[in-house]
């Protein structure tokens, strides 16, 4: 029997893969590493995006890397840091682009639960990372997992759009059925890329504008902290 680690429908969309070699591998892995080091985030918000936003409800997924590597920021949503916590460079890009693409102010705060809320899915294509030490978790069996996500919310017959940043996100691009889904790419927003085409890219309006083509609710963009 597949172990019960998600309480919405995202356990019976990916429960058996926490079955399977690989994730238990994983599994042996993390417990030591959260014992014996420094890990973010800490290990009960591991799966927070999958806990906000449940699979039926996904309608956008924007999808980076692995969480923030400095204290107290990942919790377990891409580029999204925790109430009070200073804004990392990438958010800051994050919301400078907001601003551009459709004029939201820019939040003093740089928790995204507002978002998840309204089933935007901050996924990153590795869940979990050492202190200080970026990509530390890759390779270890995460990615797998990812990879599985992606390819059963593309077997959804209600539309999404997949907001790929950076090279590592892109990569998941051959897991989705284009002809059914929406696919926005850019460069990461992170300082090193974001002038490379993040700025610019306008995804938010992009993602909203395949929403209304699809008859479906647009996201408020500007509404960043859950209610």
């Amino acid at each position: 029997m597949a172990k019960e680690i998600l309480d919405n429908s995202w356990q019976d969309v990916i429960g058996d893969e926490f079955a399977k070699p690989y994730y238990l591998e994983l599994r042996e892995f993390l417990k030591e590493e959260y014992a014996g080091r420094e890990i973010y985030p800490p290990m009960n918000d591991i799966w927070t995006a999958f806990e906000l936003t449940p699979y039926e409800s996904v309608r956008v997924v924007i999808l980076g890397q692995d969480p923030y590597h400095g204290p107290g920021q990942a919790h377990g949503l891409s580029f999204s840091v925790k109430q009070g916590i200073r804004k990392p460079p990438s958010l800051r890009n994050v919301f400078k682009e907001l601003e551009q693409d459709i004029g939201c102010g820019i939040p003093e705060d740089g928790t995204l639960t507002g978002w998840a809320q309204q089933g935007v899915m901050l996924l990153n294509t590795v869940l979990t990372v050492r202190s200080g030490e970026a990509h530390s978790h890759r390779g270890k069996g995460w990615e797998t997992l990812t990879d599985e996500v992606i390819r059963k919310l593309s077997q959804r017959e209600a539309p999404i759009v997949f907001v790929l940043w950076g090279r590592p996100a892109q990569e998941k691009k051959k897991l989705i059925d284009s002809e059914r889904h929406a696919v926005i790419e850019s460069p990461h927003p992170s300082p090193l890329s974001a002038k490379r085409g993040f700025f610019g890219s306008r995804p938010f309006s992009r993602a909203n504008a395949y929403l209304r083509e699809w008859g479906e609710k647009e996201i408020d963009w500007c509404r960043t902290i859950a209610r």
